[in-house]
């Protein structure tokens, strides 16, 4: 997994809250393979009106926002559904980071075991935030994990991370990777367990 430090690119403004799985992703496309490109589906519903054209009103169709990297979104981003092909979509589609004041838990989880950072802000930063790239969207937003600060143009704004997400994406770690990051500790219990039950370890024939 690519590790998250610092990310500097266009900032969407998204603003909408309850965004949920199936709006991120519609359950159409849950039998698609992601090799198929699953980023090209990404608020299908919401980008694209009944006969397929593109809604000119959907900030993620305007051509400044098309390779946007970030996203400014409201809050309970994510909730609804489990399924990890929302957070799939999202990467696919080129964003690495999404800026909200809350996020569904599993889609939280799910984002940072596939590389994407889901920063929390508060309401008033949010809103300041979108407005601030919607006002003026040309100046890349850059996202700072190690500082857990996001700055744009002469404003700083903190986000909050849990610490265990924060470390993998720093490391680029997925679950395997952070069980293997304790193999020494791990190691040094598994002996002393031997020493302490014998009778708990298997003979060697």
């Amino acid at each position: 997994m690519e590790k998250f430090v610092r990310l500097s690119g266009k900032a969407c403004p998204l603003p909408r809250p309850n965004l949920n799985t199936d709006q991120i992703l519609p359950a159409r496309y849950l039998k698609w393979p992601r090799a198929k490109g699953l980023g090209a589906v990404l608020f299908q519903d919401l980008r694209f009106d009944a006969a397929g054209s593109e809604r000119t009103d959907f900030p993620l169709n305007f051509p400044i926002w098309r390779d946007a990297k970030i996203l400014v979104a409201g809050r309970n981003f994510g909730g609804g559904s489990s399924r990890e092909a929302a957070v799939y979509a999202i990467l696919d589609h080129g964003l690495r980071c999404v800026i909200a004041p809350s996020f569904g838990d599993i889609f939280a989880q799910n984002a940072v075991k596939n590389g994407l950072l889901s920063a929390v802000v508060s309401e008033h930063d949010a809103v300041e935030l979108a407005a601030a790239v919607a006002a003026d969207p040309y100046p890349d937003v850059t996202v700072d994990l190690e500082q857990q600060t996001i700055f744009s143009g002469n404003r700083s704004y903190s986000f909050s991370i849990d610490p265990a997400s924060r470390n993998q994406l720093l490391n680029g770690w997925d679950d395997v990777d952070l069980t293997e990051s304790y193999s020494a500790q791990i190691s040094i219990y598994r002996a002393t367990d031997r020493l302490r039950r014998p009778w708990a370890t298997a003979a060697k024939p």
